[in-house]
């Protein structure tokens, strides 16, 4: 009995943690949080996957060198989202100046961690099918088809919109 007091007392301090610190990503980030939240497991699934298939190529294995380049690589990803905040805060400060009130808050942000994701996501079955795990035929093609589609957003149309 005692033992299952200890074990419920030391779960309910891991959900603790866990609320805590998801409670304090999200009143930071916001409306990135989500998107941060699936580049991230994208990039750990991608990572993993990669080591996976790392074995099924013909370049060789697993190196050291291209480990610690891919992990240098997601980071910089999460560079570009910092980037797109910086740029999102930017157009908010410019337009305040001018007197126009916005309300898309983290829009490049976003639109950068989605592009991610989908590149992510595009890794992720390319080293499935170097695995040798069969694809359905519409996946592939979709998320490339949304990654094209976010290329070609035109930010200054999501504005104008905004105003209308």
């Amino acid at each position: 009995m005692e033992r299952k007091v200890r074990y419920v007392k030391k779960v309910n301090h891991v959900k603790l943690y866990v609320t805590a610190v998801t409670s304090l990503l999200y009143s930071i980030l916001g409306i990135l949080y989500v998107p941060v939240l699936l580049m991230v497991l994208c990039n750990v699934v991608d990572y993993i996957t990669g080591l996976w298939a790392a074995g099924s190529r013909q370049d060789g294995g697993i190196s050291s060198y291209r480990s610690m380049r891919g992990i240098i690589k997601k980071v910089t990803m999460w560079l570009l989202v910092i980037v797109g905040a910086i740029i999102d805060q930017l157009l908010l400060y410019a337009c305040q100046v001018m007197g126009y009130q916005i309300h898309l808050t983290f829009l490049v942000a976003c639109i950068v961690a989605v592009w991610i994701i989908c590149n992510e996501l595009i890794s992720i079955l390319e080293n499935m099918v170097d695995i040798g795990i069969g694809l359905p035929g519409f996946l592939m093609p979709l998320v490339c088809n949304l990654k094209n589609s976010i290329d070609n957003i035109d930010i200054a149309e999501i504005s104008k919109n905004e105003k209308s």
